[in-house]
């Protein structure tokens, strides 16, 4: 373990977690909205679906003045190279969606493969509709702890298309300078080259500092529900 720590970390922590999940026991049942206790099959199927429809759609979604567009390059078409480097950072060891496509099909693409991808790209972006293989995913639940027949206590996570992805990502590079001088500095979360580490280490030194000089320290814990799982696409609060 030591020895996959320090060549692959990836393996390494796959490792930890799998000693320290230890025997996994699966629910026959789940509770219905209403409390009841279902067994069948097509039953558990129906409250899963139901649940996470509920949790993705909310009914309740405040209204978001759209700042307009500042930079004509966000409209210009996708180029191959956008393309072509999103294509080459994809990771490894990630599960396929319902197109079943690899990130080894589409890293092993030569320029015309990579052209097609670029063209179907500029389809969507001009349409602006994409693919039903790129809108559609496999909606995997987690269990996180309690008991494991209510749904809500289960963390789905879904699986999309890899060429949706890329598509995705090519948005989301185009996006980020004109949205990130936007965010709060205070934000770490979906922020490249920052993450929630920072924040536990800058408290860890307040409580540390509170121990020190013997001051009271007062602390506020907000559990978003569902954090981002329930969000509509307008609106997340991370």
């Amino acid at each position: 373990m030591e020895k996959d720590y320090q060549t692959a970390s990836g393996k390494f922590w796959q490792t930890v977690r799998h000693l320290r999940r230890g025997k996994q026991l699966s629910a026959n049942a789940v509770y219905s909205g209403g409390g009841e206790l279902l067994a069948s099959t097509g039953d558990i199927v129906g409250r899963w679906k139901e649940y996470f429809e509920d949790l993705f759609n909310p009914t309740d979604t405040p209204s978001v003045e759209e700042p307009e567009a500042e930079d004509s390059e966000v409209d210009s078409f996708i180029t191959q190279a956008e393309v072509t480097e999103v294509v080459q950072q994809l990771l490894g060891g990630k599960a396929t969606g319902v197109d079943e496509i690899c990130r080894e099909y589409l890293k092993s693409l030569d320029v015309v493969g990579l052209s097609w991808l670029t063209r179907l790209c500029n389809i969507a972006w001009r349409s602006g509709t994409v693919p039903l293989d790129w809108a559609n995913g496999v909606v995997i639940p987690l269990f996180k702890k309690g008991d494991r027949r209510v749904c809500s206590n289960y963390r789905g996570i879904t699986l999309l298309s890899l060429p949706g992805k890329v598509y995705s990502r090519v948005l989301e590079r185009r996006v980020r300078p004109l949205v990130e001088p936007r965010i709060q500095e205070e934000q770490c979360g979906f922020r490249p080259s920052r993450g929630t580490l920072d924040q536990l280490y800058t408290l860890h030194r307040v409580l540390e500092g509170s121990w020190e000089f013997a001051q009271p320290v007062h602390m506020c814990f907000v559990d978003f529900y569902g954090r981002c799982s329930g969000s509509t696409g307008s609106v997340a609060l991370c």
